[in-house]
């Protein structure tokens, strides 16, 4: 009897601990963090990792999250979705990570998304772009910090329509898999609402990864679109530019390509000038409202310094995540009267937070949804750089480009009027 009694009084001081043990500071702040370090997506990938890595080292050189220094341990998103998969729930359950950025893929985000609400684990998906995970299932542990395909798509659209009206043909040539089918579904749906008179006159879904893509080529010259429209990035993106350009295809339609900002140094010369380009965001090392900024070109010269290349929008992406990280510890620490906040209150705090990285400030909605300007231009040629730069610049309010919290862009889109191409934007020359 006196042993169970011993027992039990142990027992009680132990979960009379529990509290105060679950506000200490840990030791370290585990971040996951899902990228491409291999394969053709690498292109994209590693630049993102570098990034994280130089803001890790920077949030640690000035104490840390809330006093916490941060960890990272990455995981290659190029080995595949069921490696990926096991890799994520053994970050979670075994190395006990705090919270997750994953992922750049849309397909990849599809299954992590469900599988990080189970885990019950802060999840930021700090770079893919489909719209469907927030629209169509409510999460209390994933969140987006950044834009989502709605506004990204729609930017390049409506600049296509504010400066090149005339075309009555269209043509698409996109990744096979979410991503690829969920930005066209907007821009054609968009298209069909807004310019009504425009004919689709090809639709190509090479796969993932495709090497060649002359039989695209090949077809797009024979019929002479106007327009021909590709929301692919990576490698993916680099090959078909190249491959469209030696064989003349950017002399007979102009080329719209909402995530070619992220290519325009690998590409240099092979992207000619005129065609309409946008970075996920208001994501561009030389932005023009950021561009005299101490801290923005301090970042952009770090990072050039660093990896010999300029910042692409997945290290803007990254960079939003980790202002993100710290905000929402910042905020969950104040509304806990100081204390260091469980992961519940933390992930609690993220609806409404408001954070700013290397572009305009981000906002998170209540479905937990980023709201982010986006930033669209045409390419040209100056010669401080070897490669093409953007001219006519127009920033557009992401606000407006987007539906309501808990309305599918779908059933938006169809509601637009084309009084909307008459969007209010803020207007930019090259930096020369």
């Amino acid at each position: 009897m006196l042993l169970r009694r011993l027992v039990a009084a142990a027992g009680l001081s132990l979960l009379g601990l529990c509290p105060a043990l679950a506000q200490q500071k840990p030791a370290e702040l585990k971040i996951g963090i899902t990228t491409y370090s291999s394969g053709a997506a690498s292109v994209f990938g590693i630049p993102a990792r570098d990034a994280a890595e130089m803001l890790a080292a920077d949030i640690n050189a000035k104490g840390g999250v809330q006093g916490v220094p941060v960890k990272l341990f990455f995981v290659d998103e190029g080995a595949g979705i069921e490696t990926l998969m096991t890799e994520y729930r053994r970050l979670v359950e075994d190395t006990k990570v705090d919270v997750m950025f994953a992922s750049i893929s849309s397909g990849v985000c599809n299954k992590i998304a469900p599988l990080a609400e189970d885990l019950k684990v802060l999840n930021f998906m700090w770079d893919c772009g489909t719209q469907r995970i927030l629209e169509e299932d409510k999460y209390n542990y994933v969140f987006r910090t950044q834009a989502n395909a709605t506004p990204e798509v729609l930017a390049p659209l409506l600049y296509l329509l504010k400066t090149k009206p005339d075309f009555k043909t269209i043509a698409v040539v996109n990744q096979d898999y979410a991503w690829g089918r969920d930005s066209w579904a907007i821009f054609s749906q968009a298209l069909k609402v807004l310019k009504p008179d425009v004919k689709v006159v090809a639709e190509f879904f090479p796969k993932f990864g495709a090497a060649d893509f002359s039989t695209e080529v090949s077809r797009l010259l024979a019929l002479k679109p106007d327009v021909i429209l590709s929301t692919s990035w990576g490698g993916d993106l680099d090959t078909f530019v190249r491959q469209a350009n030696q064989r003349g295809l950017f002399k007979s339609s102009l080329f719209v390509l909402p995530l070619a900002e992220s290519s325009l140094q690998r590409l240099g010369t092979d992207l000619p000038e005129g065609v309409i380009v946008g970075g996920r965001g208001d994501h561009y090392f030389l932005h023009p409202e950021r561009i005299g900024d101490a801290k923005f070109k301090a970042f952009m010269d770090a990072f050039k310094q660093k990896t010999g290349s300029y910042p692409i929008y997945p290290v803007f992406h990254m960079a939003q995540a980790f202002a993100a990280l710290e905000a929402v510890y910042g905020k969950a620490v104040a509304a806990n009267g100081g204390k260091w906040p469980s992961h519940d209150q933390v992930a609690k705090a993220m609806p409404g937070l408001t954070f700013q990285a290397l572009g305009r400030p981000v906002e998170i909605r209540a479905d937990g949804q980023g709201v982010e300007d986006q930033l669209i231009g045409t390419t040209t040629r100056v010669p401080a750089y070897s490669f093409d730069i953007l001219d006519n610049m127009m920033i557009f309010p992401a606000v407006q480009l987007m539906p309501p919290v808990g309305q599918k862009s779908e059933a938006w889109i169809a509601t637009l009027k084309p009084g909307i191409v008459d969007i209010k934007v803020d207007t930019f020359k090259a930096a020369k």
